[in-house]
């Protein structure tokens, strides 16, 4: 019995991660509205590409949080709390695709949209390791 719920103990500790990240979220979304640019999504994906990359060079360089911990954080926070499909959505809806949304049919907003999410993700990811390189 206690095997099987050291075999469910992963299970948990994703969904407890993504349950408060999706709710989280939520709530990112909600106070940042979409005006012209989804800014709620880009906020979480920017924060969440920071989180993920300080918990993984803090692994990397220093090794005190636990597997528990990388769990939580990382396969269930991070990856609720970003989205990938809601950032494919809202662009495309931006793009004016048909069938999507309202359809805005603004395709430079939808670029811009694809490079603030790429570039500041990715500037996320640099300061994130240089965040966890200063307190290693």
């Amino acid at each position: 019995m206690s095997e099987r719920l050291g075999r469910l103990e992963p299970f948990l500790l994703i969904a407890a991660g993504g349950f408060v990240g999706a709710a989280l979220r939520f709530a990112v979304a909600e106070a940042l509205p979409a005006q012209a640019l989804p800014w709620g999504t880009l906020a979480a994906n920017v924060a969440g590409a920071f989180l993920l990359s300080l918990l993984l060079y803090e692994n990397r360089l220093v090794g005190s949080l636990g597997p528990e911990t990388r769990l939580v954080v990382g396969t269930g926070f991070c990856s609720s709390f970003t989205t990938y499909s809601t950032f494919a959505v809202e662009t495309a809806a931006l793009a004016g695709l048909p069938g999507i949304g309202a359809g805005a049919g603004m395709p430079m907003l939808a670029v811009a949209n694809v490079a603030l999410n790429y570039a500041l993700g990715f500037a996320a990811i640099g300061l994130g390791q240089v965040v966890a390189r200063v307190l290693a």
